[in-house]
């Protein structure tokens, strides 16, 4: 059997493999990347020594390459990839909604809406508002259009395009999970577009210069952040 040599110990690749990842890991750690770096870190190398050592048919990465295609669509151009809110940040944002008014309906926007979580959750908790997403990426906007259509969700409309086309001035409520790279051209549009007294959001990533009115500090496993600004 192959065995691998470090100094005098003779290891097996899958135990090399473990091996390598903790002190990647670790290093992650001591460079103080987040921490789902380290879980990649340390998974890395064992994940390659299992799949050789299950032969998989290349076809099935190939599948995977288009998958992570529609997935991750433009996320080169615009540097932003598919981030996931969590639960406890929907149930947040529920107290950023304008107060409940008979016969007046408010609307929310969520730019690079993914899924479409935060609005089918926001649907359901304030049936009087329109909710509406901007997605780029093939694949989680046509699952957020099924989502929305096969439960029923009549008040949330999911678009696929560019986040620089939208609007702004349509919604009392923006809500924003990027990254840290367009937050300050965001913060510009949001700036020449939202109306008085509307409700700009950022879940985690800043805007570089700008305090905002109201910091939320969210106890889930990203350890996430509700940045408030009021126009």
């Amino acid at each position: 059997m192959f065995v691998t040599h470090i100094f005098t110990l003779k290891l097996s690749p899958i135990a090399f493999a473990c091996s390598s990842g903790v002190f990647a890991a670790s290093f992650s750690y001591i460079a103080k990347l987040d921490r789902w770096w380290w879980f990649i870190q340390f998974l890395f190398l064992p994940a390659l020594v299992a799949v050789f050592a299950l032969n998989i048919h290349p076809n099935f990465f190939l599948v995977a390459f288009f998958i992570m295609l529609l997935v991750f669509w433009n996320t080169f151009r615009t540097q932003v990839p598919l981030y996931l809110s969590s639960e406890k940040v929907w149930r947040a944002l529920e107290n950023f909604l304008p107060q409940p008014k008979l016969g007046m309906v408010f609307s929310f926007v969520d730019i690079g809406s993914g899924l479409g979580g935060v609005l089918t959750h926001l649907a359901n908790s304030r049936p009087d508002g329109n909710y509406y997403g901007i997605e780029s990426a093939p694949l989680p906007f046509l699952w957020s259009w099924l989502r929305f259509r096969l439960g029923g969700y009549r008040q949330c409309q999911v678009y696929w395009g560019d986040l620089w086309n939208c609007d702004l001035s349509h919604y009392d409520v923006v809500f924003a999970y990027l990254s840290p790279a367009p937050m300050e051209r965001l913060w510009r549009k949001a700036q020449a577009e939202m109306r008085s007294g509307t409700v700009f959001i950022s879940s985690t990533f800043a805007v570089p210069g700008h305090v905002p009115v109201e910091v939320v500090s969210i106890d889930d496993l990203h350890q996430s952040t509700l940045l408030v600004w009021r126009m």
